[in-house]
């Protein structure tokens, strides 16, 4: 590995390390992968830092992390079913507004909701939503056509 003297990757894992963190957790099925996703998928980064700088290196260094996150996936072969509640599922009108539950209740209902994704169309959730990024710019992490993240 070279080493880098200017401290420029420092500084960039100082400014954008926890966003890549918190992106990394919302990839991950489980919440303890988080952290070595992103340390794999910074230490990938690392490796090529010279040429990585030069550009705009957050994009680079997502993009490693959601295909880490996808091909861990893959080998692992999760499959993951959801369940639906004993009663079936109440239509939307019929269900009370947020059922007198909190902000933090439903937080956690959303995340279990996300870690039953398949990693593909959770990594589109996560980039399109949580990082509020375009169409466009989630194809390009994802490496697919501007056409994929529209039908997930």
């Amino acid at each position: 590995m070279a080493a880098h003297d200017d401290g420029s990757f420092e500084a960039f894992v100082a400014a954008r390390g926890a966003a890549l963190l918190r992106t990394a957790r919302l990839l991950c099925r489980q919440p303890e992968d988080a952290e070595d996703m992103c340390q794999a998928a910074l230490e990938r980064a690392y490796r090529h830092w010279g040429r990585v700088q030069q550009e705009n290196p957050e994009p680079y260094v997502r993009r490693i992390l959601v295909n880490l996150v996808i091909n861990r996936a893959r080998r692992a072969k999760l499959l993951t079913f959801v369940s639906l509640p004993p009663g079936g599922v109440e239509p939307a009108a019929e269900r009370p507004h947020h059922g007198g539950r909190s902000g933090v209740e439903l937080r956690g209902e959303l995340i279990n909701g996300l870690r039953a994704l398949p990693p593909r169309q959770r990594a589109v959730l996560v980039l399109r939503y949580w990082e509020d990024m375009s169409e466009a710019q989630a194809a390009d992490v994802l490496g697919c056509s501007v056409g994929t993240p529209k039908g997930r």
